[in-house]
């Protein structure tokens, strides 16, 4: 009669947090970044329409691909691969805007799940070891609340079944925002703006870099330079968006 009595209990509450749930959607429909349109049941970030229309790369499958072309000649890289091509005013720069700068770090975790079970494909990236995001300032921390590449990159190294760090790597100084500057800009600003934490063993790592956007890659070239100082490692690239 007891047991009973506890699952007619646990009954009502789900039946109570559904109604509560489908009320609050009803008075507060939530929105899909890419096209503002309102969210349907059953629906998570993104209408259906927009997932159907986000432009995916197949990145993860190709031994040679932009993004590791754009590193040629520069610093020695495993691989690289992006999940979606960012474009002006397109569904991938929305997303990113809204993860950045409108408090949905949930963006950030749908993208990870998502590409995270793509990339159990990948033929390049089945030895990785340890996943890192690229940090941000301390102080540019404080102020959003939140890094916008952990929730993806922990979600990625769940995927690989990979140790996910970030605290592995510092960053040093808060330069100006990176977007819409020259790639000469970028280097000058960003050279020794990377170190590992002291006291670190990372020898004979596979390491994933994760990042959001990459543009000219500056950013990511820095932190790959600070690794390879630091040891004999291998280190791959992955960013939620290549730039086109």
């Amino acid at each position: 009669m007891q047991d009973y009595t506890y699952i007619v209990s646990i009954f009502k509450f789900v039946r109570f947090t559904t109604v509560f749930s489908d009320i609050f959607n009803l008075l507060f429909p939530l929105s899909c970044p890419g096209c503002t349109s309102h969210l349907s049941a059953g629906e998570q970030v993104l209408c259906t329409s927009c997932r159907h229309c986000i432009p995916e790369t197949t990145y993860h499958l190709q031994e040679e691909n932009p993004v590791v072309r754009l590193f040629y000649g520069r610093v020695r890289i495993a691989f690289a691969t992006s999940f979606l091509l960012f474009r002006k005013e397109g569904i991938t720069q929305q997303l990113i805007h809204h993860l950045k700068y409108r408090n949905r770090p949930d963006i950030g975790l749908f993208l990870g799940k998502w590409y995270g079970h793509l990339l159990r494909e990948s033929p390049f990236l089945h030895t990785v070891d340890l996943v890192v995001p690229v940090p941000l300032h301390p102080k540019k921390y404080r102020r959003r609340g939140y890094n916008q590449v952990s929730a993806f990159a922990r979600c990625l190294a769940d995927a690989l079944h990979a140790r996910y760090c970030d605290t592995l790597l510092v960053k040093k100084d808060n330069p100006r925002a990176q977007a819409f500057r020259g790639k000469a800009d970028r280097w000058e600003e960003t050279e020794n703006l990377f170190g590992i934490r002291p006291g670190q063993d990372i020898g004979n790592c596979h390491i994933l870099l994760v990042d959001d956007v990459v543009t000219t890659g500056a950013t990511l070239e820095h932190c790959v330079l600070a690794f390879q100082k630091s040891g004999n490692v291998k280190v791959s690239i992955a960013t939620m968006a290549f730039t086109i």
